[in-house]
This record gives C-alpha cells, sequence and structure tokens, in this order.
C-alpha cells in the first residue's frame, strides 16, 4: 500500500515543475513525500520477506459489522429520539463490538460522550440538534 501511493504520487506529479529545495515547483512536495513513501513501503515489504514473527490472526468481521451497524442505527435515531439517546444507542451497540463487554465503562463513555458532544457542537457551535425526543419536552 504504502509502494502503491508512494508511486501514484510520484506519477501524478511528473507533469509539473520540479524546483528545488530552495524553490519549490508545484511538483516538488508530492515527489518527495511519494519518493519516502514509496521507500518506506519497500522497506516494510523487504523486512515482511526476511524477518519471522507471530502468525496474523485471522480477520473477524463481528466487530466491523457491529461498528457500522451502531453507525446506521446513531444516523437513523438522532432526529427520532435525538441526540442524547442516539449517543447511547451507538455506545452500546458499539461496545458490544469489543471482546468484552463491560457495562460500567460503556456507561461512562457514554455519559463523557455526551457532555463532550453538546458541550461543543450544540452549545459550542449552535448545531441544531434535537437533545431530546420532541414528545418528551
Amino acid at each position: 500500500m504504502f509502494i502503491a501511493f508512494g508511486l501514484f504520487f510520484l506519477f501524478a506529479a511528473r507533469n509539473y515543475q520540479m524546483g528545488d529545495a530552495t524553490h519549490m515547483g508545484p511538483a516538488y512536495f508530492p515527489s518527495v513525500i511519494g519518493g519516502l513513501l514509496a521507500m518506506v513501503g519497500g522497506i516494510v515489504l523487504f523486512q515482511s520477506l526476511v524477518l519471522k514473527g507471530d502468525k496474523v490472526p485471522a480477520m473477524t468481521f463481528r466487530p466491523i459489522f457491529l461498528i457500522s451497524v451502531s453507525i446506521l442505527v446513531f444516523a437513523y435515531l438522532l432526529t427520532k429520539i435525538g441526540l442524547v439517546l442516539a449517543l447511547g444507542m451507538l455506545v452500546i451497540v458499539s461496545a458490544l463490538a469489543g471482546h468484552e463487554f463491560n457495562l460500567k465503562e460503556a456507561l461512562i463513555l457514554y455519559v463523557a460522550l455526551v457532555i463532550f458532544t453538546v458541550l461543543v457542537f450544540a452549545k459550542g457551535f449552535g448545531l441544531p440538534f434535537e437533545l431530546w425526543p420532541k414528545h418528551l419536552i
């Protein structure tokens, strides 16, 4: 991946003027970063072929699925039940994606996230989020 991205930026910058370190042209930064990225990729590739390490565990799809579902549930419920309760659903469903579910930790995270989100987005930025369901107010 590193090699592919690095080569992509080197290829994309080939039609621009390069310049030098004191008078950089539009191709200078993407070429240098792309070259360094490709070089890091080469080092990683070399090390992966030479060094022995632990076997990579099999990928599990349950966490990816539950995190995706929690985001979709949050997006759907935000306008229906308000920010505070939708965040609760987000945190609980996301917490189920972990290796072990701890309700106390999930509730602490929920309270901290509600406080942060309400203060920053609703109060600080003034975004028009419904904090609670309309029929409860």
